[in-house]
């Protein structure tokens, strides 16, 4: 297990006064992505075979904010790896010691050179250390669109500042632009999202979006329809069920 502490500073909250909700998620891939330096073992295997990891989904269940001044602590680890994947908790604790958002998410080991996935061989999948599955619901990693009508949004081209050290858009950002583009009315207590492929600087995303009482469906694509993303993202009333 690696934990990184931080305190809710003002770039972080939002109108009302709460650590905005992607604020908690890149303090979550943070953590994530950090953990590497207690592995420097797989950390040397990746940069050897000149791969890195890639996240192909996560969900987050929303159980609190924290508030502006906060302190907090982002726990991280692995409870499975084998083959081409790895899967991991991440939770974001409030000041109290509560877990404020709860996280899973499935990874694959990926060749720079060639895009393709790498398999981890046994002997060092071995050597990463495993935790126990924290107690939350896992829901499937494949986002089924229900049959329901998309309206088309407007474009979104990719800024500059979307990209991160591996030279595409960072998870976060897609979901910084679903909540962008949802009516502001829509609370958000569960996020599923999907990711297809990697989009860069120069590309666009067009994004379509479906709503139903308890769930709104998000999806990213390019202009010829490949999809880059897919979130579901599911209300307080909504959470309890599978």
């Amino acid at each position: 297990m690696y934990t990184t502490t931080g305190r809710v500073g003002a770039s972080q909250t939002g109108a009302d006064g709460n650590m905005k909700l992607v604020s908690a998620l890149d303090a979550v891939q943070d953590c994530s992505n950090l953990w590497m330096e207690s592995e420097p073992g797989f950390v040397q295997f990746l940069t050897e075979h000149h791969a890195g990891m890639f996240v192909l989904f996560r969900q987050a269940d929303l159980l609190r904010l924290p508030q502006y001044g906060e302190w907090f602590h982002v726990a991280t680890s692995i409870y499975r790896c084998a083959g081409y994947s790895g899967y991991r908790n991440t939770v974001l604790y409030g000041a109290d010691g509560a877990p404020c958002v709860q996280s899973w998410s499935l990874g694959a080991f990926v060749s720079y050179e060639s895009g393709r996935l790498l398999k981890l061989p046994p002997k060092e999948s071995g050597r990463i250390v495993l935790d126990p599955k924290v107690d939350m619901q896992y829901l499937e990693r494949h986002i089924t669109l229900p049959d329901i009508p998309y309206r088309t949004l407007p474009e979104q081209p990719v800024r500059r500042g979307d990209i991160d050290f591996n030279g595409h858009v960072n998870n976060v950002r897609y979901v910084e632009t679903a909540l962008e583009l949802l009516p502001k009315a829509r609370a958000v207590a569960r996020l599923r999202i999907e990711y297809k492929s990697s989009a860069k600087l120069g590309d666009v995303l067009c994004p379509t979006l479906g709503e139903m009482e308890h769930q709104a469906y998000l999806t990213l694509s390019d202009r010829n329809g490949s999809l880059y993303a897919v979130m579901e993202l599911s209300d307080h009333k909504n959470t309890s069920s599978a």
